[in-house]
């Protein structure tokens, strides 16, 4: 009894601990990295081009198959062991074994086996680029939940201040220092921001719950992210040249990556097309034998038996087998020309990748610079605010000014709080995107 009293225990403290869970960036990122459909999806997609590779390394083999008939006859028909006719009933059989490889056909196989190669490879860039897109799907989110948690703890703490105001307030009116009407102008923003936490906490937990799905939780409710204080990553990216992270991006990013491998596979394409116009050339071997129930030994005048026949009609077969290409209805020629038309546009896809990649990249640089300019900007203008709230809390509170202006100054401190957060995160993920064009992971906050 004591032992299943443990046990219980024990069992009720692992959930305990799994509802109370909170999720680190690498967690998350990596969860999502096992657990994400897409990327089981590409998964597959990479095993499929495995299973073609492996086919055409098979191409190269001979072939083998064998073959068995059972008859009965009736009438006339050819005897298939003396190839007579006969206008009786008799029952026949016949089997081989027949074996063919390929040895010429304008080196197909070859071509085939590259191109096999080559799929393989661009598909595994595809599941690395999914794997890159949802980790900034996860990072983004994480973000935006951290963003999201900290703008609710700065309304909370605003409304806390306003709650102490409302106190001193009151007392003020009370003495007669101050009248009915501030109080009322207080307790309205109290109201106000009431209303923002409120929303503040929806949209938290609706951030939440974007990244539970993300990472495809059941349980949506328990889920939340690690309560560290995280704050600004490095900003070493920026110190670099922007020419240099474009050159690096071109190595590190899968895009481009894709697009050459789709290019390798358009002119493997061409030269598979290309081997339609050459003759091809098999060998064949086969080994073949007969029976038949009406089989007479002429010494004997009793049926041959089954197994002797085996033996008597049986043979073998080998020889080459040409095939020349003469006129196909120009099929050939016009999947040819297909082809090349396929090449020359993923040529331009290519090279239509790369500038969009450099053009994103420098725009990603101008971002994260922009960003770094408008968060310094925006923690200038939150002292500055901060400066000139405190003046006015000091004037209202000796009743040199009035409520409304108290909270007109009140709220541009506010905006200015919001705005530091706001630019904060987005700065960061700036960072982040400029960083992974450089091949450094995004999952470091610290």
């Amino acid at each position: 009894m004591k032992k299943q009293i443990i046990i219980i225990f024990l069992f009720l403290g692992v959930i305990a601990q799994a509802q109370n869970k909170k999720w680190t960036l690498l967690e998350c990122v990596n969860y999502a990295l096992e657990n994400n459909i897409s990327i089981k999806q590409s998964d597959l997609d990479v095993d499929l081009a495995d299973i073609d590779k492996k086919q055409a390394s098979s191409n190269f083999l001979p072939n083998l198959n064998s073959n068995v008939s059972y008859n009965i006859n009736t009438g006339a028909n050819i005897n298939p062991a003396t190839n007579q006719f006969e206008n009786n009933t008799f029952k026949s059989a016949s089997s081989g074994l027949n074996s063919s490889i390929n040895i010429f056909s304008g080196l197909s196989n070859w071509k085939t086996l590259q191109r096999a190669k080559i799929n393989k490879i661009a598909s595994e860039y595809r599941l690395e680029k999914m794997k890159d897109d949802i980790s900034l799907i996860v990072a983004n989110s994480f973000l935006q939940i951290l963003a999201n948690r900290e703008q609710l703890k700065v309304l909370q703490s605003q409304n806390k201040l306003t709650k102490e105001n409302l106190e001193n307030t009151q007392e003020l009116v009370n003495a007669g220092v101050l009248p009915q009407g501030d109080l009322l102008e207080i307790r309205a923003t109290d109201a106000t921001q009431a209303q923002q936490i409120i929303a503040a906490e929806n949209a938290l937990f609706l951030s939440k719950l974007g990244l539970a799905q993300t990472l495809q939780l059941k349980d949506y409710e328990s889920f939340d992210i690690a309560d560290d204080d995280y704050g600004l990553v490095p900003a070493d990216i920026l110190d670099k040249d922007a020419s240099e992270i474009v050159a690096k991006a071109k190595e590190e990013v899968n895009d481009i990556k894709i697009a050459q491998t789709s290019f390798e596979l358009a002119q493997k394409d061409l030269e598979l097309a290309r081997t339609s116009y050459y003759p091809t050339l098999s060998g064949f071997l086969g080994y073949n034998t007969r029976w038949a129930s009406t089989q007479i030994d002429p010494l004997t005048g009793g049926d041959i038996p089954f197994v002797d026949q085996l033996y008597i009609f049986d043979g073998t077969s080998v020889g080459l087998q040409l095939n020349v290409p003469i006129f196909n209805r120009f099929n050939v020629r016009n999947n040819v020309k297909r082809s090349k038309v396929n090449v020359e546009r993923l040529k331009y896809q290519l090279e239509q990748t790369e500038i969009d990649l450099e053009s994103t990249v420098y725009q990603a640089y101008n971002d994260a610079k922009n960003s770094k300019k408008a968060y310094e900007a925006a923690l200038q203008t939150e002292e500055a605010r901060r400066l000139a709230f405190e003046y006015a809390k000091e004037r209202y509170d000796v009743g040199l000014s009035n409520a409304f202006d108290f909270n007109q100054s009140r709220a541009t401190y506010e905006n200015s709080q919001s705005d530091v957060v706001r630019t904060k995160y987005d700065y960061i993920f700036r960072l982040k995107i400029l960083e992974f064009y450089f091949g450094l992971p995004i999952t470091d906050l610290n």
